[in-house]
């Protein structure tokens, strides 16, 4: 690999060469549900999301969509402006592409590990100033609660993806959030319905419909291996599957005790839960997930990859991202035959990995 990708139309003359040899050449990663990684969670610590964001460039991650769960409302006002600031002097890392405001307009019977006492019904006056423009990039909603179809309806038109969960939704109240402009499911199989003859619920409109793109949490704890081969052959022809972590804090510590939101959690073998055991996010990264996906359903690395790169930038509206070609942006996850990843490109700046070569010039 030589050079860089300095915008849509212009391509700057190699500088120096990142030798790919023996190496897999990606999409730079995606992941479109991060909750924290390196010890810092980001609803507790706002203040700490460009250092999360270069955390995760060891992990092949080039953007990423910053997640807050239910909280106090000052989480999400610190978060919306630490966002808005910008990143420090020097700073480089994954890109954030907007945040996700994961509640607090679900459901008390599916909260997980979300903290019952901030839950707030749906309301304009909640999400007054959420908007793509100022920084939410996706916000999940359970549909079936009172005023919700309303409020999905003024954040799309706000630009935001509205993405159901933590729901107890009929399948016609699923249907009616559609219908409003929902566009995703958070975690497809966790904090919902079961799928019923029935009554198939969340997950049998994500896996029988045509709207949502399902976010799937491939850790290999979170969904049974015939889950994920089953969301695969419904989602994956049509581009509907998407691989997030739902990684949190735990990424890339020892286990031991953590912290979610304003929860104490425990990280042992490759889980995050609750002191009663539910399960509050996970440890993983997407290399991870990949290797979880390609065991369980046959898949080839480029299908696999795809639901971390070209499914994420289209869901989010990012053209420019998520596949390589000239003239995109230079996002690029060089990894070896384990997925391991080797070095991380952004922006055409290696944020991750070995020293390039310079270019020898030309009078040499």
């Amino acid at each position: 690999m030589a050079g860089r990708v300095a915008g849509a139309s212009q391509v700057d003359e190699p500088t120096t060469i990142l030798d790919a040899t023996g190496l897999t050449v990606l999409p730079g990663l995606i992941d479109a549900q991060v909750n924290g990684a390196l010890g810092h969670d980001l609803t507790a610590e706002p203040a700490r999301l460009w250092e999360v964001a270069s955390g995760l460039t060891p992990y092949g991650v080039t953007a990423f969509v910053p997640t807050i769960i239910t909280s106090a409302p000052q989480a999400r006002e610190e978060a919306l402006a630490v966002l808005a600031a910008g990143p420090p002097p020097g700073w480089r890392g994954a890109v954030p592409l907007g945040l996700h405001f994961e509640g607090p307009m679900i459901a008390e019977a599916r909260k997980g590990a979300h903290p019952a006492r901030r839950l707030v019904a749906p309301s304009l006056a909640l999400v007054e100033g959420w908007s793509r423009e100022t920084g939410v990039a996706m916000v999940t909603i359970a549909p079936e609660l009172p005023g919700a179809l309303r409020v999905i309806e003024e954040l799309v038109a706000r630009g935001v993806v509205v993405s159901i969960g933590h729901t107890e939704a009929t399948t016609a109240q699923v249907t009616a959030a559609v219908l409003a402009g929902a566009r995703a499911v958070t975690h497809l199989g966790n904090a919902m319905p079961p799928l019923l003859a029935r009554n198939p619920g969340p997950v049998g409109h994500a896996l029988g419909g045509d709207a949502l793109t399902a976010g799937v949490i491939a850790d290999g704890h979170h969904l049974d291996p015939y889950m994920v081969r089953t969301a695969w052959r419904a989602l994956q022809p049509t581009g509907r599957f998407l691989t997030v972590t739902d990684t949190t804090a735990a990424l890339g510590i020892p286990d031991g005790a953590a912290v979610l939101g304003a929860q104490d959690v425990v990280v042992a073998d490759g889980t995050v839960r609750l002191a009663d055991g539910t399960l509050a996010g996970s440890a993983a990264s997407l290399p991870q997930c990949l290797r979880v996906i390609r065991a369980a359903t046959g898949a080839s690395l480029s299908a696999a990859v795809a639901t971390c790169t070209a499914v994420p930038a289209a869901l989010f509206g990012s053209p420019e991202r998520g596949h390589l070609a000239l003239g995109a942006r230079g996002d690029v996850t060089l990894v070896d035959d384990e997925l391991d990843v080797v070095a991380t490109v952004v922006a055409g700046n290696l944020v991750h990995g070995p020293v390039p070569s310079p270019v020898p010039s030309k009078e040499q």
